[in-house]
């Protein structure tokens, strides 16, 4: 045999009689309690008692200890056997140990588990957030905090765990009702400016929320109509009652049954009519000194608007027996003596502009059919400043097109 493989199989050899002393040293250095359950012998009771009593001695000392010794605050997160990288006591439980592993770790306790079906909302502070969230949760934070008097640029609503969609839908619904209390603007009528005005319709009561998330709204600026044969507006109007109202908003005329028009097969009735200044309503982006809307509704509830545009000129009779009847305090209606024939307020030229959109005060409910008349009729100046003097603006801004298809008459 070669001197090298003889000095190989010493090597091998040297290293076979390590490791039988290492497993010799381990099987010796066995507790007493290992061998008596390999020998198949049954512990005594005071075998059993002397641990207990052995344990009970040490852990009295052990407190004893711990209060003349006692540790820095950053040395009591863990045992001293952990904190030179041993093992933790035998007795503690893994709740225990994991517990003291996240202090040392400086983590925060880990909450125990949530009961069924409850709802967890989750939170974000202006003092943790980060800036990669500051959206979401932060957003709804900073609607919650704004001073009064400061209106909100965004609702964003916080997160939700466990929560069913009807849970989430009302606590989002809730959580908008407080941010605009803290905004200032509960208890707000609408208005057609400042804090309550068009931008911020939508807000002030859930009714109105079409307002600001409609996608078919009304007014619009009204350009390239496709020009088609429209069927004829079918008016129907005659002399009737009528009672003017000053209702905060407009000059409001109710008119008495049996004024009716009839369009694409359907049958409307006129309801009431009333102004706005300038015309709500652009064509090819002109606004006109005013607008008549008239309002009417079919069996099915379904409206249906006539829009009359007014430009200065010679005198309007219709108007002038308004004017006539005007109340002397908002809100008190006046019945006039006289009647009221609405055809004389219709141009001569009957052909029109049509297409679906809202009404242009709130709840801005969709699904109104809109006739806008063609050409506008005259009012006076004198007739246009009286107006002016009790509502010198009262238009809605324009609306979004959104894609509608408008259709005008040839």
């Amino acid at each position: 045999m070669s001197p090298f493989f003889h000095r190989q199989h010493l090597a091998a050899a040297a290293q076979l009689l390590g490791s039988a002393v290492v497993i010799a040293g381990f099987l010796t250095s066995a507790p007493a309690r290992g061998s008596e359950r390999d020998s198949g012998a049954e512990p005594t009771a005071a075998h059993a008692e002397a641990p207990r009593k052995s344990s009970r001695k040490a852990e009295s000392e052990g407190k004893a200890k711990a209060v003349s010794d006692a540790p820095s605050k950053a040395e009591s997160r863990a045992s001293p056997t952990e904190a030179k990288g041993g093992k933790p006591p035998a007795g503690d439980s893994l709740e225990a140990i994991r517990d003291r592993l996240a202090a040392r770790l400086g983590a925060a306790t880990v909450a125990p588990a949530p009961a069924p079906n409850v709802v967890k909302v989750v939170s974000q502070t202006t003092t943790t957030r980060s800036a990669a969230t500051t959206t979401a949760t932060g957003a709804a934070t900073l609607v919650a905090n704004a001073s009064p008097g400061t209106k909100p640029s965004a609702f964003v609503p916080g997160r939700v765990i466990g929560a069913s969609p009807a849970h989430t839908a009302r606590l989002d619904s809730l959580q908008q009702q407080a941010a605009i209390s803290m905004a200032g603007l509960e208890g707000l009528h609408w208005s057609y400016d400042g804090k309550a005005g068009p931008a911020a319709w939508g807000n002030l009561k859930p009714e109105f929320a079409t307002c600001s998330s409609g996608a078919r709204q009304s007014p619009i600026d009204i350009t390239d109509g496709i020009k088609v044969e429209l069927d004829p507006v079918q008016f129907d109007y005659r002399p009737s009652g009528f009672r003017v109202i000053d209702n905060g908003h407009t000059v409001q005329v109710n008119v008495a049954p049996g004024n009716t028009i009839e369009v694409t097969g359907k049958r409307y009735e006129l309801i009431q009519f009333h102004f706005h200044r300038p015309s709500e309503e652009r064509i090819n982006g002109k606004p006109f000194d005013m607008v008549a809307h008239l309002v009417h509704r079919n069996v099915e509830g379904k409206l249906a608007v006539v829009a009359v545009l007014l430009e200065r000129g010679s005198a309007q009779s219709v108007v002038q027996t308004v004017w006539n009847n005007l109340p002397l305090e908002k809100g008190d209606e006046v019945t006039a003596k006289g009647a009221l024939d609405l055809s004389a307020l219709l141009p001569t030229d009957r052909r029109y502009y049509t297409y679906m959109g809202s009404l242009t005060t709130p709840p801005c409910s969709e699904g109104v059919l809109w006739m806008v008349m063609k050409s506008p009729v005259q009012i006076s100046p004198e007739q246009l400043a009286i107006f002016s003097r009790l509502y010198p603006m009262n238009a809605r801004p324009i609306q979004a097109l959104s894609g509608r298809l408008i259709k005008e008459s040839n």
